[in-house]
């Protein structure tokens, strides 16, 4: 097929089963990229469409899509959804009986499923017979992170996909992830033999969260700000992430005492129990979930509105995905983090104990900068994944209480002038040596101390250097290659502010604090957290319609997003549609479930309408 003819069935798959006149940034170009056989690595934000480009070929190839998930509960989730839009899809796992599973088998070989979501080790077990028998015209890799060591949830399971590619050479592969920095994205690459793979990259900003991090470390100062958060949050689905399992237990038990409806949910419960807990929190008849990691990571749950990190997380990595699980249908979410240095200590021995003890330390740093950092958060987490992002959110507590700045262009400029003129191959601490005016040996005898830049910040002590430094860092000015000894190396941003001519890249450092982290605690509890604006939209019609939903998910033993997200819900509230016509238009609203759900929404339209 021609691109236009590619593009123009893609379209018609798209309005058709999910309701949307136009692709994602990045999807389209993924979408004909494969079709054409090539392999692609797609780098996406949670909630901005990887599967999409996945399930789009899936419709518009012959023979089946392979999606490999690391979850059970994450395949059953893609799996609901995809058959409420009336798409043939099933999961191969072990929570099935051996004849459901040869069942689903059958059903591929003949051709009635398009996508079969499977884990990594049952596809090991049957991929010399598939490849020879069965017609695959996509291998979907989910979660790809977890094949890398570098990453943040390193998986052993996954390290043998590297055979998929030899098993299927034919067959384009499509690496997934939300989370992956950049070692990560080059060893996804490498470990799955795709080193040609092409890396469709989108913004991972997600501006609809708000970001707060407070700095509060006993149990009661966390509750009580945890109770205020809630009265702002009433009603809403959310999640509080904590460190241990006993954690769990008793801050569940705690808000459950003050009238909360919140359950723990750890790996230590009976599986039945976890189940229970998970159903009903997808079912919006549990809204708040007391969770370790082992939760979160398989929901595809749309209308979280809110987490919270009773503790500090391990590594940027895990806080940007746990995050992610808020606000996914884009409406306004609100992202609250804990920080204090018992956290610190205990995750820094998790981590000492890891086997990637260095890798995670050096992680476990970043965490900890970002949390007393004065610089925007969404800046920080932004620029760690490689996206330059050169302007404040204004969506973020330091954005809101924002600490007193300077123009730092010149200072910028001669830290990355040394950076450049030792040609990269120096970390953080020689190179403000070098700045200094060190007499240090080695420095002396790499021959530094003839560069121009040798001793020009003299004026300067080497604490505020490396405040001034660890804050470009976090700017996206340069990055630490972990990977060649920690050397640091000049991003394109960097380079642009390094170079300028025109006195338009200007850099704006916090002055240097040495008590900033003690000062942003007492600013802090005298300051409100920021909170995210809703859209004007008629609240007690959504309320009615979030009622029908319910009331028609739960006839149906689904999940209620599975029906319309609060985004479809928030714009009938908007649009206020009476006819067939006028629903089977709405954003988000395919021709399967308009045929399927325009009556009982109408009508509530209508009733609402005459009585107001």
């Amino acid at each position: 097929m021609t691109d236009q003819q590619i593009k123009l069935q893609a379209l018609q798959m798209l309005k058709t089963f999910f309701g949307y006149q136009r692709f994602y940034p990045q999807q389209w170009q993924v979408i004909n990229h494969v079709m054409h056989g090539h392999d692609a690595v797609v780098l996406m934000p949670t909630g901005g469409g990887k599967s999409m480009c996945y399930q789009i070929p899936a419709l518009i190839s012959q023979g089946c899509v392979i999606v490999v998930s690391p979850l059970l509960a994450l395949m059953k989730d893609q799996v609901d959804a995809l058959r409420a839009n009336d798409i043939p899809a099933a999961a191969v796992n072990s929570q099935q009986s051996d004849t459901d599973n040869r069942t689903i088998i059958e059903h591929v070989y003949n051709g009635r499923i398009k996508l079969l979501y499977i884990s990594p080790e049952k596809l090991l077990a049957e991929m010399e017979t598939w490849s020879q028998h069965l017609q695959v015209s996509l291998i979907a890799i989910d979660e790809a992170h977890c094949i890398s060591q570098w990453g943040h949830d390193f998986r052993p399971e996954y390290t043998r996909l590297g055979e998929v590619k030899q098993r299927f050479p034919q067959v384009p592969i499509m690496a997934l992830t939300a989370t992956a920095d950049r070692l990560t994205r080059e060893d996804i690459r490498h470990q799955l033999h795709i080193d040609d793979a092409t890396i469709f990259e989108t913004s991972f900003d997600r501006p609809n969260i708000t970001l707060n991090v407070v700095a509060e470390s006993t149990a009661r100062q966390k509750l009580s700000r945890i109770v205020r958060f809630l009265k702002r949050h009433q009603g809403q689905s959310g999640i509080i992430y904590c460190l241990s399992r006993k954690t769990t237990e008793t801050v569940a038990q705690q808000l459950c005492k003050l009238g909360y409806n919140a359950q723990p949910f750890h790996a230590m419960l009976p599986t039945q129990r976890k189940m229970t807990v998970q159903r009903d929190f997808v079912n919006d008849d549990l809204p708040i979930i007391c969770a370790t990691v082992a939760f979160g990571m398989g929901i595809n749950k749309s209308n979280v509105r809110w987490i919270i990190h009773y503790n500090m997380p391990q590594n940027i990595e895990r806080y940007y995905q746990e995050i992610g699980r808020a606000g996914r249908d884009g409406m306004p979410a609100e992202a609250l983090m804990f920080y204090s240095f018992n956290d610190v200590a205990t995750l820094t021995s998790f981590a000492q104990q890891s086997g990637q003890a260095r890798v995670n330390m050096e992680k476990l740093h970043r965490m900890q900068q970002f949390c007393e950092s004065t610089v925007c958060r969404r800046r920080i987490l932004l620029n760690y994944f490689d996206e330059t992002f050169d302007h404040d959110c204004h969506n973020c507590d330091v954005c809101s209480d924002p600490p007193e700045r300077f123009d730092g262009t010149m200072l910028a400029q001669m830290a990355l002038s040394a950076i450049k003129r030792v040609e990269q191959r120096e970390g953080m601490t020689m190179i403000v040596d070098i700045l200094k005016g060190s007499s240090k040996a080695e420095l002396t005898l790499a021959g530094y101390h003839r560069l121009k830049t040798y001793g020009v910040g003299r004026d300067l002590t080497f604490r505020q250097w490396n405040a001034y430094m660890l804050q470009m860092l976090q700017m996206g000015l340069f990055y630490i290659a972990y990977e060649e000894g920690s050397h640091l190396k000049l991003t394109e941003y960097g380079t642009r502010v390094l170079y300028d001519k025109t006195g338009q890249e200007r850099v704006m450092l916090s002055k240097y604090d040495p008590h900033a982290f003690e000062s942003r605690q007492a600013a802090q509890a005298r300051q409100k957290t920021i909170v995210p604006s809703a859209e004007l939209v008629d609240k007690q019609l959504f309320e009615e319609l979030r009622l029908t939903r319910t009331a028609l998910a739960r006839a149906q033993g689904i999940a209620p997003y599975l029906i319309f997200s609060d985004k479809v819900l928030t714009v009938m509230a908007q649009q206020r549609p009476t006819t067939f016509a006028e629903f089977a238009i709405l954003f988000g609203v395919g021709e399967t479930k308009a045929k399927r759900y325009w009556r009982p929404f109408t009508d509530t339209i209508r009733r609402y309408l005459n009585s107001n």
